[in-house]
């Protein structure tokens, strides 16, 4: 062993250091010293990763095993780096190389555990499906550095459903596919990692499906595909996949390629650049070498801006690596000779100080050290002289690429696009102030327009003054521009619909008026343009109970059962789009408080009813039909299946943004076999029925999600099974259930599914709930829950000090009422069978009056305090607000609810409500 070598190694990496106090023998051992010269081939990381890992079942040992190698191979990279022994395009293909069978390995362990769990993932069109990997970024372009993350995104072929015992659909076996591959390669244990794994380039980024279907991601491309992303998609290559992930990349080709010469790249470019330096700026990273002026991303900039205009034409420059792209660029003329020289020498050299910096501690990072130390290791190991003299090439090298970027991309001198309708203009501006000016002025000048056709900007310089008209019209004329501003921004590319709304002016006023009571409105038609043809179509009535069901059920019957893309998009945009007629009728039609919420209950279980039915359809298509517990046949029509709403649904008060708390309930043989081809138990039918239905309701699409799903109410919590038999609920409910699980049950009823089943169910509930109760207890009960809930979601001592109010969580709020409304029917109706009849808190109190329970004065207190509360926190979700009040403003309101609950629930609570 080389002990000069092995000193400057030590020199340039403090992560060398501890990585040889770990592991002493790797300097012993004969493969790694016969490595530390020769370049290994792809084929020879290959096979030594897969020799680490063979036979290995246990996922600790092999997950120590690959993390050691891991170290191994990182301690020679830095040894070769540091002694000049290998050079930057050898040592990023060898990085890339080993993340690429790392990730194949991990994809391979991953899949063994989840196929014995769910079985083999079989799309529609029979074929077992594969995880699809694609690298992007730096492993993409097999262009790794020493300490990168490697950007992938995960997509399958085609949907379909596993064929083992415990069946879920295709992409979620992909996303817990995908999951315990991150989790294999991320995971920091006692042995470090492999490599960090982000996610945030795929469709829609953080709080998407891990995992999207080809069908689905050339919808996104070619739908909402944002200029960034083309950028993205340049250095996209397939890891994994085979034959489909082949197809899946090449489907990605025009959106990122586009045939004819797109000069648009250019703006694009500025834009991106612009953006970055305000980065820059932010962050005070002027020191990066990566981000900062003349830095690496603006040499892959300037090859990337030719490869997206001219790409399409030119086969040659759709490269993914930056160096062969930019010879490609010289080669056809695009680059003068010299051009080519300087850039490439400058990206070889920021590279390997790229390097250098990451050496020393194996941290992502591009940014130079301040600390001297540290400093002086990175011009020992690039054998400068001191740091001075290390600064003086850098900067010369970065002058020269700063040089290349600002020849290619220059700004423009703004060109006015505004014709002189002045009036108008004075008079908007003298409503607002300077930080809306800017804004109108940004939007003018800014890059967006300077891409629109010519015929899409006049479009658009013709509904300008109508638009202010309309605003200055407004008692908030700021705000509805504001909040207007994105809108027009999101359909500046689709301007048939400005021409629609100079057309109808009332149409533009409505609209207005929408944006000055709820940005929540705005906020859904900028980010679904689509639904602005409900809206400009709408009669402002609340929808009807039928019409809806009618609407749904031709829209689904004009897709095939296995057509799943299209039924989420049908049934995303059936939801967003009545849910916005409700509003626009809440905003201008104001419609009472009551109907609003009948109106937004009937769309849920509309959806709940329709996405029921298809999950059912689904399944037995593929199993058959189950025997119901009386050993009866069970069909379409008799579905032995029934969902019950909890909460805001069940207590018909849904409200814009609620959610759906549901329980699953069949009354089938869970032992019998289906009578399909691919037979199951009619246990694991019921499960299947409730996963899919969840994966229809609740999967990411571009179009958003039908609802979010609750199911944590069912029998037994989380810990329960999804489903639950008729009988094993009763059992559950009389013998095991907590009493706040009855208190849930108040505001439970059956929503969707079979009549008889729901009958079966309803007759139950009130029977659970017409138990005898011991009041005390009751009382005792109901105290503990309220207290629980006012100590974790209610407003702090301090906020309630300060004057603030939060309607729904403190004391006199609505769930003070809500409560009272459960006791009620706990405590009572056990004598009193009419208080379990009705789920809603408004009926329940009607009904404890009229049994005598309470006064009518007391009932139609809590009532109208009940809703003066509800139509104040339903008016702040519309305008995005905080539930938290002026306390001052509800004293009345409050005094009544409190004394209430002080003589119904605790005689012993003390309240000090002050009057300002």
């Amino acid at each position: 062993m080389n002990a000069e070598q092995l000193q400057k190694t030590l020199r340039a990496s403090q992560y060398a250091e501890l990585v040889l106090g770990n592991h002493s023998t790797f300097l012993e051992q004969d493969y790694a010293i016969d490595q530390f010269i020769n370049p290994l081939t792809t084929q020879q990381i290959q096979h030594v990763v897969q020799t680490s890992l063979d036979h290995l079942t246990d996922e600790a040992t092999w997950m120590r095993e690959l993390r050691i190698l891991r170290a191994r191979l990182m301690f020679r990279w830095i040894w070769q780096d540091a002694n000049q022994l290998t050079d930057v395009v050898t040592l990023t293909r060898e990085l890339s190389d080993f993340a690429d069978a790392a990730i194949c390995a991990a994809k391979d362990f991953a899949r063994i555990p989840l196929v014995a769990k769910h079985g083999e993932p079989v799309g529609y069109n029979g074929k077992v499906q594969d995880l699809i990997v694609v690298a992007m970024g730096k492993l993409g372009a097999q262009e790794l550095n020493l300490s990168s993350d490697i950007d992938l995104i995960f997509a399958f072929d085609e949907q379909g459903e596993t064929n083992g015992r415990k069946c879920i659909d295709v992409q979620q076996f992909c996303i817990l596919w995908g999951q315990k591959l991150i989790y294999l390669l991320d995971h920091i244990s006692a042995d470090g990692f492999v490599f960090r794994v982000d996610m945030r380039l795929r469709p829609w980024g953080d709080g998407s499906a891990l995992a999207i279907s080809h069908v689905a991601l050339e919808k996104y491309l070619s739908q909402h595909g944002r200029e960034w992303e083309r950028y993205a998609w340049i250095k996209a290559r397939i890891v994994t996949g085979g034959k489909m992930g082949e197809e899946l990349l090449d489907m990605t080709r025009p959106f990122v390629f586009r045939k004819y010469v797109d000069y648009s790249a250019f703006e694009a470019m500025r834009e991106m650049k612009a953006m970055i330096e305000r980065e820059v700026l932010r962050r005070n990273i002027e020191d990066d070498i990566k981000l900062g002026a003349g830095g690496i991303r603006e040499v892959e900039f300037i090859v990337q801006v030719f490869q997206l205009i001219y790409g399409g034409s030119k086969l040659e420059l759709q490269d993914r690596q930056c160096l062969v792209s930019l010879h490609h660029l010289g080669e056809v003329g695009l680059l003068d000779t010299q051009a080519v020289i300087e850039l490439e020498d400058a990206y070889l050299f920021l590279r390997r100080v790229e390097h250098a910096i990451q050496a020393l501690n194996d941290q992502q990072t591009q940014s130079l050290p301040t600390e001297p130390e540290l400093r002086q290791r990175i011009v020992d190991t690039l054998a400068f002289s001191d740091w001075d003299a290390f600064l003086e090439t850098l900067n010369a090298k970065r002058a020269k690429v700063i040089h290349q970027f600002e020849h290619l991309i220059k700004e423009k001198e703004p060109d006015p696009l505004i014709e002189s309708f002045s009036q108008l203009e004075k008079q908007l501006e003298a409503v607002l102030d300077d930080g809306a000016k800017n804004l109108v002025h940004e939007f003018w000048y800014g890059h967006a327009l300077k891409k629109l056709p010519a015929k899409a900007v006049q479009r658009l310089k013709t509904f300008w003054p109508h638009l202010i008209e309309a605003i200055l019209q407004s008692n908030k004329p700021q705000t509805a521009l504001l909040r207007l501003m994105p809108l027009v921004e999101s359909v500046l590319r689709r301007t048939v619909y400005l021409v629609m709304l100079i057309e109808s002016k009332g149409a533009l006023q409505r609209l207005v008026k929408m944006a000055t009571v709820s940005p929540w409105i705005c906020e859904e038609l900028t980010h679904y343009p689509v639904l602005l043809d409900e809206f400009l179509s709408m009669d402002f009535e609340l929808p009807k109970r039928q019409d809806l069901e009618d609407s749904l059920r031709q829209q689904l019957l004009r897709i095939e059962i296995d057509q799943v893309e299209d039924q989420l998009r049908v049934l995303r945009l059936f939801k967003k789009s009545n849910v916005l007629a409700v509003a626009a009728s809440d905003v201008l039609a104001e419609s009472p408080l009551m109907k609003v919420s009948d109106a937004l209950t009937d769309i849920a279980e509309v959806s709940v009813n329709a996405t029921l039915n298809l999950a059912y359809q689904i399944t037995a298509k593929k199993h058959g039909f189950p025997l119901d517990a009386e050993g009866q046949r069970c069909s379409t029509d008799h579905t032995a299946f029934t969902v019950a709403g909890y909460g805001k649904l069940g207590g018909i008060e849904m409200g814009y943004g609620s959610d759906l708390d549901l329980v699953f309930i069949h009354y089938m043989d869970e032992q019998s076999d289906t009578d399909g081809q691919k037979k199951i138990s009619g246990f694991e039918f019921a499960i299947r029925v409730a996963q899919k239905f969840m994966s229809l309701m609740t999967t990411q699409t571009l179009d958003g999600r039908v609802y979010e799903i609750d199911t944590r109410l069912r029998p037994s919590g989380e810990a329960g099974l999804l489903v639950t038999s008729l009988k094993a609920f009763e059992q559950y409910q009389l013998k095991n259930a907590w009493l706040w699980e009855h208190q849930a049950l108040v505001r439970a009823r059956s929503i969707a599914g079979e009549q008889s089943l729901r009958d079966k169910f309803e007759a139950l509930r009130c029977r659970i709930l017409i138990q005898p109760r011991d009041e005390a207890k009751v009382r005792e009960e109901v105290l503990k829950m309220r207290q629980k809930m006012k100590d974790h979601l209610g407003s702090s001592k301090e906020q309630q000090k300060d004057g603030i109010f939060h309607l729904k969580q403190d004391a006199g709020g609505i769930v003070d009422i809500e409560f009272m409304a459960q006791y009620a029917v706990l405590a009572w109706s056990g004598a009193n069978s009419d208080l379990a009849h009705y789920s809603d808190n408004v009926r329940i109190l009607e009904d404890a009056a009229n049994a005598g329970c309470l006064s009518s004065d007391d009932a139609t207190a809590l009532i109208q305090a009940y809703l003066s509360e509800r139509a104040e926190s339903h008016r702040l979700a519309l305008a995005n607000q905080s539930m938290q009040v002026n306390a001052a403003d509800w004293f009345d309101t409050r005094e009544v609810v409190c004394k209430l609950w002080q003589r119904l629930i605790d005689p012993t609570a003390t309240f000090a409500l002050e009057r300002e």
